[in-house]
């Protein structure tokens, strides 16, 4: 408490009053943060109201607004025996103290369609239950006061029009009109996204769970989850203080106790929490005397959230990672017993950058009253994308975690895997959020030295093709990255480190990423003319590589491609499909011996596309061996119109036109190394059409190429 003290003594000393209000605030948060529940610090687990199910054909994990809303979601759209477990009550964990933003925005394009979903709900929320929500919609502003963050508002206006939410790239002038109580000094231009606000936590979990019992759902609590054991049938039994419940599947949405629940069946999710604070202010005159609501502000430069909290105000600022804090002792001594609607200490020392940033943005902060800081936790995964859907690996269970921004995505993620989960596959793509994009590289030291960069990066300039080096590298490398690292630009690619350009003497190898042309133009552009004129060679061990043989082999891909498999020897792309045929993923297959495949897909599919796989096997009862042998093989494509004489030379075998086909595949040595050798492109350039459009279909083999000419 005492260094809590001295930083303001030293950091504020120009508003003496100030101090004394965050002297109070700073003593009363840390008395309420010492507060336990004494009968679940002793591990006491009350009655239930009502008797436990024997059965249920979801079950859900954890009473936050995630995964109720799942539950609310799968009874209304008529699923029976719909369970939800909560181990103390409803919104404990990270929901209950959340700050309850909500928007429209998102700087990706699947993720807009979550949010959208989550306030179209929330709108009409309070009308179908009966219970209040507290949401309020007076539109956000995100302030752009650097040439950086103005270009990013204008490319994401480009982005804006893939969906129906109206979104404005707004004056100086019209932020002010919007938002009168800003210091408009630094202010270039705004974002303004209408219908953006926040809303009550609480009360929205409430709400969600009022609509799921109206609709069948049971929810239980306290309940916590003691135990999961997998059946022979592909069930699950669930074991609680209570009772043992038979599940045809679980969703674990226990948010912070999500890494717990997930090794209780071996597997360790990459969720940290971290702390997160925020203030709250006692009524301010200036903010009490507007005629309507100050729409959300995200001071983007002083990484800080604003908002009207009744007639005061709430900032919220994410700090660098330097300063901010992860709670990793709960990653490996596990949660606390009893913590869950408790709070850490505030460190006002952490945030006082961002303080004193506020107040010159929003001068009236200089004299409002100071009544809350509230400091809690929230879960994390290294890339800050929540955790959403079946994991690889394990029958029927499902994932619903990870969630930085729980109460924005509880809405659209309840709708999206219940609709999941009842017809059967995904509605639309949201691979970014994929609970299997993370295996065995990632790490607990990479989890968290990830966690702290997205985290301390949360309000940073997003430019396209970015790069982000905390944690590198894993594990994942090839076996040329040491030869090759010093060399060039490194890319990361599910965990795999793969040279993006390579440096020349001249070149400026400095990581300067744009929204203009970047330093990498020249170099990549060098290196396509090179490939398209000679020869280049590409490292592609990071593909996604399985093996698929025994009896039943043809049988299950002739059920999951759309094409005909390739006879023994040959290689062709194909399309795995879903039940209503739609495009699930993108595969090379080759017939490597009568009955034996392998598979190649994207490195950021892998366990994607094999949980598909492994998931038809298992449905369809086929007898067939399936094996990832991703880190085991590595892979060089070489590619250009010299391709075929410079493996000439490493080889005896014949490598002409007429010996070795494309589509073709053989086992060979090169430079007296035993490998398989696939004639096929992965290369692939746009080209003028002879109309001067642009033709980005064009495929290239490394036998013929076109000449490529920028217009």
């Amino acid at each position: 408490m005492s260094t809590i003290l001295n930083i303001i003594n030293t950091k504020m000393r120009r508003d003496l009053a100030w101090c004394r209000r965050l002297r109070r605030v700073a003593e009363r948060s840390i008395s309420f943060a010492s507060r336990k529940h004494a009968d679940e610090s002793n591990g006491d687990v009350g009655a239930l109201r009502k008797r436990l199910k024997d059965t249920a054909e979801t079950l859900i994990i954890g009473g936050g607004c995630v995964g109720v809303s799942l539950a609310y979601h799968l009874a209304k759209l008529g699923q029976k025996d719909v369970v939800l477990l909560e181990k103390s009550e409803l919104t404990a964990g990270s929901t209950w103290h959340a700050a309850g933003l909500t928007t429209y925005y998102h700087p990706g394009i699947n993720l807009k369609k979550i949010h959208y979903y989550s306030i179209k709900l929330y709108e009409q929320l309070e009308a179908e239950t009966g219970q209040a929500v507290g949401f309020h919609q007076p539109g956000s502003i995100r302030i752009a006061s650097t040439v950086s963050r103005v270009d990013e508002m204008k490319y994401q206006m480009t982005r804006t029009h893939w969906h129906s939410t109206p979104q404005f790239l707004i004056s100086p002038e019209e932020v002010q009109e919007l938002c009168p109580l800003l210091n408009m000094d630094k202010v270039l231009a705004g974002l303004h996204t209408p219908g953006d606000g926040h809303i009550d936590p609480y009360s929205l979990t409430m709400a969600l769970a009022a609509g799921a019992r109206m609709h069948g759902a049971h929810i239980y609590n306290p309940a916590p989850v003691t135990g999961l054991f997998p059946t022979p049938d592909g069930k699950w039994d669930v074991h609680t203080p209570h009772g043992t419940i038979r599940a045809n599947r679980v969703v674990n949405a226990a948010g912070f106790w999500a890494r717990e629940v997930g090794q209780m069946i071996g597997l360790e999710h990459p969720t940290i929490p971290v702390h997160h604070q925020y203030v709250v202010t006692a009524t301010v005159a200036e903010v009490k005397a507007l005629k309507k609501e100050l729409p959300v502000i995200r001071d983007l430069e002083g990484s800080y959230y604003l908002r009207q909290e009744r007639d005061g105000l709430l900032f919220g600022p994410y700090e660098k990672q330097e300063k901010m804090v992860l709670q990793d002792s709960w990653v490996t001594d596990g949660v606390p017993p009893g913590f869950g609607k408790e709070l850490f200490e505030s460190d006002l020392d952490r945030i006082m950058d961002h303080v004193e940033m506020a107040m010159e943005m929003v001068p009236v902060l200089k004299h409002a009253d100071i009544i809350n800081i509230v400091s809690g936790p929230i879960t994390y995964t290294p890339d800050l994308l929540p955790m959403v859907g079946p994991h690889q690996g394990v029958q029927n269970y499902w994932t619903a975690i990870g969630f930085g921004y729980g109460i924005i995505h509880a809405g659209g993620v309840g709708k999206f895997l219940s609709d999941w989960i009842l017809s059967g596959e995904p509605p639309y793509d949201l691979i970014e959020c994929d609970p299997n994009r993370y295996s065995k590289w990632t790490t607990v030291p990479f989890m968290c030295a990830k966690a702290r960069e997205s985290y301390g990066f949360n309000n940073l300039v997003g430019y396209p093709k970015e790069e982000r080096f905390a944690g590198r590298p894993t594990s994942r490398v090839s076996g040329v990255y040491e030869l090759l690292k010093e060399k060039g630009s490194m890319g990361f690619h599910a965990g795999w480190e793969q040279p993006h350009y390579f440096y020349k003497p001249g070149d400026d190898v400095r990581y300067r990423p744009s929204f203009k042309r970047t330093n990498w133009f020249g170099p990549v552009g060098r290196e396509c003319q090179l490939v398209m004129e000679k020869v280049g060679v590409i490292d592609l061990s990071p593909f996604g590589k399985f093996m698929v043989k025994g009896k039943d082999s043809h049988k299950l891909l002739d059920r999951l491609f759309a094409n005909t498999l390739p006879k023994v020897g040959l290689t062709n792309i194909s399309h795995m499909l879903t039940p209503r045929g739609h495009v699930y993923a993108e595969l090379t297959i080759t017939q490597l011996a009568p009955g034996e495949f392998m598979l190649i897909t994207g490195s950021g599919s892998e366990l994607h596309d094999l949980r598909w796989i492994e998931r038809e096997r298992t449905d369809g009862g086929y007898d067939v061996d399936i094996s990832n042998v991703t880190d085991g093989i590595g892979v060089l494509g070489v590619a250009g119109p010299n391709s075929r004489r410079v493996l000439q030379k490493l080889t005896s075998e014949d490598m002409s036109d007429g010996a070795f086909r494309f589509l073709h595949c053989k086992s060979i040595e090169l430079a007296d190394i035993p490998l398989r050798a696939t004639r096929i492109s992965y290369t692939a350039y746009p080209c003028m059409s002879a109309k001067g459009s642009w033709d980005g279909s064009c495929t290239w083999t490394c036998q013929r190429w076109r000449q490529f000419t920028k217009p």
